[in-house]
């Protein structure tokens, strides 16, 4: 990944799980470290669905060199 880029709020979800696997964290650890519940984990990294957004962001942000700034928001003109 490159210094700077910008990715999908979609995205968020496989990333928090590639970083923590790589920091060689399973799911109960890193709840631990990061003071929540594990299954709150597991709906962060397997259920894109939920609004975890915060814990995601925290998560890539523990186990990468990355840090997490957004949301972005484009408006396009109506035509």
């Amino acid at each position: 990944m490159r210094a700077k880029e910008f990715i999908a709020e979609a995205e968020l979800p496989s990333l928090a799980r590639k970083y923590r696997i790589d920091a060689g964290r399973n799911r109960a650890q890193a709840a631990r470290e990061l003071m929540v519940a594990r299954q709150s984990i597991i709906y962060a990294e397997d259920r894109p669905e939920k609004s975890f957004l915060k814990l995601r962001c925290r998560i890539i942000e523990a186990y990468s060199p990355y840090r997490v700034k957004g949301p972005v928001f484009l408006l396009e003109r109506k035509k």
